[in-house]
């Protein structure tokens, strides 16, 4: 560092060349801070997705998940039952992604390549599991164990399909558990596939789980939705021509539903290490089933159309849709 001469500038020239010292260290050392924050801290995350499967909401949940996707470490995208859904579906995601990606990279944020995405993106079980225990271990599931195995950090995995690759990866390497964290959307997924859920309720009380059954439908229940924050009218207006991850989201359904977001909006405003606090996706409480793990809150103050914890989620939507709407602006035609 530079050492003041007071004696010849004078103390106050000397104060001001002080200060100015100070601040640029307290920048610099506050840009360090930030960019290690960038870097090393963002959560990590594998996506278990049904897309192209009987509901196009995931196709809509992969859309805002990649407009989001430089505040991720992404670690995994997984084709995963019920349904037909398959591999080359989130493929079509990736490729409108990569169109729209200069774009994105235009804004300075850290959004990842189309091509590391391609690299992370496996094809999981083909069928629900059949048996009490699961029976098989699908590249998806052998992709969680990896992932997780190779981090010193937690690893969430949201579910927003069945959990049958989950249950695999558990079931064949239960160390995992130290390190997994799993988001899932239940309800129509888990009655679609209840003995992978079901196993891992009974045999794994210490995973660490949130299980998101009607909480989720705040995402388009209830809420803010007057003038353009309408289910149709925001995807009108801020989705419609909106780059070729727009045109994907419009061409698969032209309303809101995106019940698999709110497992995305839990890391975008809010602890992620507390499911019980405030966030855009959602808060929980914790139940004597064991001891990492959260359901919908019953709070009669908290029902939207008889969904327990949907407001949980829909008393943030003009929060969390005006910063999307932000991002899609980005990419308008």
């Amino acid at each position: 560092m530079k050492v003041l001469n007071c004696r010849k500038s004078g103390l106050v020239a000397c104060f001001g060349r002080f200060l100015l010292l100070v601040l640029t260290f307290l920048s610099t050392s506050s840009y360090c801070q930030n960019s290690q924050e960038s870097n090393g801290q963002k959560p990590q995350i594998i996506i278990s997705s049904d897309i192209g499967g009987d509901d196009p909401d995931d196709y809509q949940s992969m859309v805002h998940l990649l407009v989001y996707g430089g505040r991720f470490e992404l670690l995994g995208l997984i084709s995963s039952p019920p349904g037909k859904g398959r591999l080359s579906n989130i493929l079509e995601a990736i490729e409108a992604y990569e169109k729209d990606f200069p774009k994105l990279k235009a804004k300075n944020i850290e959004f990842p390549d189309p091509k590391y995405l391609r690299s992370i993106s496996k094809q999981g079980s083909l069928e629900i599991q059949h048996a009490d225990e699961p029976d098989n271990l699908s590249e998806g599931s052998q992709w969680i164990i990896q992932k997780v195995n190779e981090s010193k950090r937690p690893v969430y995995v949201l579910v927003w399909g069945s959990m049958t690759d989950v249950a695999q990866a558990v079931h064949s390497d239960p160390t995992i558990k130290s390190k997994l964290r799993v988001y899932s959307i239940g309800s129509w997924n888990t009655a679609q596939d209840p003995k992978s859920r079901d196993y891992l309720f009974n045999n794994h009380p210490d995973l660490w789980w949130i299980e998101n059954n009607t909480t989720f439908r705040g995402m388009y229940m209830g809420g803010e939705q007057s003038g353009n924050l309408g289910n149709q009218t925001f995807v009108e207006t801020f989705v419609k021509d909106h780059g070729n991850l727009g045109r994907l989201f419009w061409e698969q359904k032209k309303d809101i539903k995106m019940g698999d977001t709110p497992s995305v909006l839990y890391f975008l405003n809010g602890d992620i290490e507390n499911p019980e606090g405030e966030s855009w996706g959602g808060s929980f409480i914790k139940t004597d089933h064991g001891p990492n793990y959260w359901t919908d809150n019953p709070d009669p103050d908290l029902i939207e159309n008889n969904r327990q914890g949907a407001k949980t989620v829909n008393r943030h939507r003009k929060d969390f849709l005006q910063d999307w709407a932000k991002r899609m602006e980005w990419l308008k035609d």
